[in-house]
């Protein structure tokens, strides 16, 4: 069964909650599918029990997605939709809030649960005005709540410089491979929860012969270990899938108990990343 999360906004100032929404822990990215793919997947998961679909502007299916929960007849607000401000669009304070109404526009949809800054902005001195406009975004009901993607340590601790409402999430990749605990707790102190994607190191570590031989003693796939092991640090998890068999496979890695295999999963850390890596950039 798929847990939820209750995400909020800590007011920089004083450090108190300005309010919280619930949000599924586990859900379907759709990174890299094309439009009839993503849409035949996310109706399938939808079907299957999913609630939380992650897009961005930069995979260019937010329109699919849209299709898709139209025509799964589920009620809007029992799905949660998060999209991402692409980083070339993270300019400044026009820019950012043009390019959140072009999302609504492409999802056909009426508001955003969670909108992301993808990555932060290259320019450092924009990064004051992209945030503004992101927390403009939620106050005039663009989206329901903010956050960001792929920020460092360093990145998130700037953002006290200059941000009146805190980031909700902080979606980073997270798997066995690359645990991350200085980022997921500089994450949790400005009152963020980790978001965790490339569960499967975009399918790089499957084959791991260690993963393997835990998945073997636990009853399960390698990929079921490495999606509960992420799932089970706390962070809201997001394996992709166009795989219909697959998107099962993924949702039925949460019946698995891992309690016995802390160890196991510790020595599998060897700061492995598998893609793109902004945190570390100034």
């Amino acid at each position: 069964m798929i847990e939820h999360v209750t995400i909020g906004h800590r007011d920089n100032e004083n450090g108190s909650k300005l309010f919280e929404i619930v949000m599924p822990r586990f859900g379907l990215g759709v990174w890299q599918m094309d439009n009839e793919t993503c849409k035949s997947s996310v109706l399938h998961a939808l079907n299957q029990g999913y609630r939380l679909i992650d897009t961005a502007t930069a995979y260019g299916n937010e329109e699919a997605v849209g299709e898709a929960i139209r025509e799964s007849n589920i009620p809007r607000e029992d799905i949660f939709v998060v999209t991402k401000l692409r980083r070339v669009h993270a300019t400044g304070y026009d820019e950012t809030l043009q390019r959140c109404r072009e999302s609504l526009v492409s999802l056909d949809l009426d508001y955003i649960d969670l909108y992301l800054v993808h990555a932060p902005p290259e320019n450092i001195s924009a990064r004051e005005d992209v945030w503004r406009a992101m927390e403009d975004c939620m106050k005039i009901g663009l989206t329901r709540s903010i956050g960001v993607s792929n920020y460092g340590k360093s990145h998130l601790q700037a953002m006290r410089d200059y941000a009146t409402i805190l980031p909700s999430v902080n979606q980073i990749e997270i798997h066995p491979w690359l645990q991350r605990p200085e980022l997921r707790e500089a994450t949790i102190d400005v009152g963020a929860v980790p978001m965790g994607y490339s569960p499967l190191a975009r399918g790089q570590k499957v084959n791991d012969l260690e993963i393997g031989q835990i998945a073997n003693s636990i009853g399960c796939t390698p990929a079921q270990a490495a999606i509960k092991w992420v799932y089970d640090t706390g962070a809201i998890t997001i394996p992709k899938s166009s795989n219909h068999g697959r998107i099962n496979e993924n949702l039925e890695s949460l019946n698995f108990d891992l309690s016995d295999f802390k160890n196991d999963f510790s020595s599998l850390e060897e700061s492995y990343i598998s893609g793109w890596d902004p945190t570390t950039e100034p």
